[in-house]
């Protein structure tokens, strides 16, 4: 590459991203150490999430300068490994926090994290390949057929979260693609019919997650049950941080263990407590900079394949984050999705990372360079 090109880097997309993640740092931190003392210091989860990100920010770095040209002429065979991926998961994986959604290497990894962004390439390339029939409604509906398998597979661990990040990475890419109103509106009627199947096909608890949810929204007062005690737990971190917070390390719902897997589900409750609303507002302008600088891209691309891969990438940020916080607040039920460079967790923050390192590879790519330069 030469050094012309690296001009076109997006420096501010980068330091929002840094920002994200040394503020999950922090968090992690503030969310484990009072339970982590006895352990290891190189195993403590706030170190582990500081090697995630300074190795992540390399995967970052690699990724912009690979031309993702060259990943699009792969598409087919990016398909058929996060299909493999996921079958080998469904063969031998191992089971976490109730799903079998791992493969144990050295560590624990999570392969639907790497899948997402598998697909967000290989859909990005079909979608760029297919623009003159985009009107056409079979080729939306072969677009959703590719995606049903990787979106069972994933419903089968089981996993309903990333399998609905999975829909939407889909529906934002093919909106972007230029999908046509009326088509939008048959999905949108299909998938109000299939409402009665997918809800029998949920696990007991999903279920109950959903009903739990409800019954809390419609009457708030209601008498506190299982299934509800972390939303509640949230409600009162958020609340009680005011407008400036209790200070880090001093919320009392985090730090006394009442606010559970507060480092990953629930990391933003602990920013509202300790940063209060001043904190939490902070964050949200960080990820919409992260956001604006992604569908920046998107606009500036040269071609349709790397402006779908911003939008794959800023549709999984979007709406990972937009449920995550929705979760915190007590206006969405429980998905067990983590909030994106801040929660802790590795797999998830390496994906990410490899997602907005593929955003600045189409950045670096937005214009052909003059020849010889």
């Amino acid at each position: 590459m030469s050094k012309r090109m690296w001009r076109n880097f997006d420096f501010l997309l980068l330091v929002a991203t840094i920002l994200l993640i040394a503020i999950g740092i922090a968090l992690v931190y503030s969310a484990t150490i009072s339970t982590e003392e006895s352990t290891e210091w190189t195993e403590r989860s706030f170190f582990r999430q500081i090697t995630f990100g300074t190795s992540g920010l390399l995967i970052l770095l690699l990724a912009s300068a690979i031309d993702y040209q060259i990943l699009g002429m792969a598409s087919w065979l990016l398909y058929a490994s996060a299909i493999g991926t996921l079958g080998l998961v469904a063969i031998m994986g191992q089971s976490g926090y109730g799903a079998q959604s791992w493969l144990s290497l050295r560590r624990s990894v999570q392969p639907s994290e790497l899948v997402k962004i598998l697909l967000i390439l290989f859909l990005a390339k079909y979608l760029a390949d297919h623009e003159e029939q985009r009107h056409e409604l079979r080729w939306l509906l072969f677009s959703a057929v590719l995606m049903v398998p990787p979106i069972l597979l994933i419903y089968r661990q089981p996993d309903l979260g990333t399998a609905l990040v999975l829909a939407a990475i889909w529906l934002g890419m093919v909106f972007a693609a230029g999908i046509r109103v009326q088509h939008l509106g048959l999905l949108g009627i299909a998938a109000g019919a299939a409402v009665p199947a997918i809800w029998f096909s949920l696990k007991d608890y999903m279920q109950e997650r959903i009903l739990v949810f409800v019954n809390h929204f419609l009457n708030p007062a209601s008498a506190a049950s299982v299934m509800d005690y972390n939303t509640r737990q949230a409600l009162t971190s958020i609340g009680s941080g005011g407008l400036f917070g209790k200070g880090f390390m001093h919320g009392t719902q985090s730090q006394l263990y009442f606010l559970r897997v507060r480092h990953t589900d629930y990391i933003f409750s602990v920013l509202s407590e300790e940063l209060g609303f001043v904190g939490s507002i902070g964050l949200l302008v960080l990820f919409l900079v992260l956001l604006w600088r992604i569908l920046r891209v998107a606009h500036m691309a040269r071609d349709s394949f790397g402006q779908l891969i911003a939008c794959g990438v800023g549709t999984m940020i979007f709406f990972q984050s937009f449920i995550n916080i929705g979760v915190n607040m007590g206006l969405l039920p429980v998905t067990g999705l983590t909030l994106p460079l801040v929660s802790y967790g590795g797999s998830s923050l390496w994906a990410t990372l490899l997602g907005i390192g593929l955003v600045e590879s189409v950045a670096l790519r937005h214009k052909k360079l003059e020849f010889g330069d």
